[in-house]
């Protein structure tokens, strides 16, 4: 049985401990948070703290915190020669205090707390300094997903970079075309089976393969349609980007 606690309480926390508790491999001990309010989601089961002095030992410490507080956090913990890992994409393994063994358990998703993932699918990528620490982040990641793979601190910055691409700039045009419909008082709703056609298309076609629309056709005249709609619109220097990228990458 693998045991771990937990630090932080947000919402890669929350899954994280779900997933686990799942799991008849890995136990989480105890969840430490500064807040003692964000504790109150987690089961009156479950130990809790907002004391680092109390932190219980274990096999591995999860940082699940934002990035910018990982490394004074790491810093502040109270033990040493323990494995530490944290869940970013974006940092560095570096970034853990020396004190400590270092690794990387960074479940490739986006996470809201009130709506539940299938971890099985979800990509888990792991680093540490260590074989034997590599050897257990690779255990206890297979006890929640089919697909965990070790990758270095370069190359996972790389995969967050196009994980904001697909992830978070995709939803922001959602946010667009929600904005645009609703001044004309039509529901998004509309575009909801567009939006799962085209997710559903790269499980067969590549991106390239996939892309359609009047800037790949280079459709002139819709495109001046657009401009037109959105003459008064902040859309519509994006839009206009955004066209000359697809004419530009799919242009021979």
């Amino acid at each position: 049985m693998i045991t771990t606690v937990l630090l932080g309480a947000g919402n890669v926390a929350t899954h994280l401990y779900k997933a686990f508790e799942a799991s008849s491999q890995v136990t989480v001990i105890q969840v430490y948070n500064r807040s003692e309010k964000a504790l109150e989601s987690f089961p009156s089961s479950i130990e809790k703290t907002t004391s680092l002095t109390h932190i219980k030992e274990a096999d591995l410490y999860i940082i699940a915190l934002v990035d910018d507080a990982i490394s004074s956090f790491s810093e502040s913990l109270p033990f040493s020669n323990k494995l530490v890992v944290h869940t970013s994409g974006s940092v560095a393994m570096e970034a853990i205090s020396d004190k400590n063994r270092k690794g990387i358990f960074y479940p490739l998703q986006t996470f809201s707390k009130n709506s539940d993932v299938d971890f099985s699918e979800i990509p888990i990528c792991i680093e540490a300094e260590k074989i034997e620490d590599m050897v257990l982040l690779t255990k206890l990641g297979r006890t929640i997903s089919t697909k965990v793979q070790e990758i270095s601190s370069k190359e996972r910055a790389q995969l967050h970079l196009s994980a904001v691409f697909v992830n978070n700039f995709s939803n922001f045009m959602y946010q667009i075309g929600s904005d645009l419909l609703s001044k004309k008082s039509l529901s998004f709703d509309l575009l909801k089976p567009l939006i799962k056609e085209t997710a559903n298309k790269i499980e067969t076609l590549t991106p390239s393969e996939a892309q359609t629309g009047p800037a790949k056709r280079n459709d002139v005249k819709t495109i001046e349609n657009h401009l037109h709609l959105l003459k008064d619109s902040p859309y519509k220097g994006l839009y206009e980007e955004l066209t000359k990228a697809i004419r530009d990458k799919h242009t021979n």
